[in-house]
């Protein structure tokens, strides 16, 4: 199967980061490297993806932000870490149903079923 970029996930980047922050807060490179691994190596995003996605987010109360004082590591500047709020948790529930919907209409139409 070939790698799978942004462009093919338009619509559904934004559940897909929920559904990794659910799993516990992370910053911006832990959520690529989470999205990732759950793609079993065929998704590759770009952090010029990820951020507007995760500003998106901020913006409509679906994570929070909180300044990590000092990184883990004990090294580097501080990060922005990134949580699920209450509607995100909302969203991430309503963007799992619509993808269920959304495989099953494209099964439908192509003769695949999900």
């Amino acid at each position: 199967m070939k790698e799978l970029n942004g462009d093919k996930l338009r619509g559904h980047l934004e559940t897909m980061v929920l559904s990794v922050l659910e799993e516990g807060d992370a910053h911006g490179l832990e959520v690529i490297r989470r999205l990732e691994d759950r793609g079993c190596g065929l998704l590759k995003l770009k952090e010029g993806t990820l951020y507007p996605a995760l500003y998106r987010l901020q913006d409509a109360g679906k994570v929070k932000v909180v300044r990590e004082e000092k990184p883990s590591t004990g090294r580097g500047a501080p990060r922005r870490v990134y949580c699920l709020t209450r509607k995100g948790k909302r969203q991430l529930a309503q963007g799992r149903q619509e993808w269920v919907q959304f495989a099953d209409l494209m099964g439908s139409i192509i003769g695949a079923p999900a």
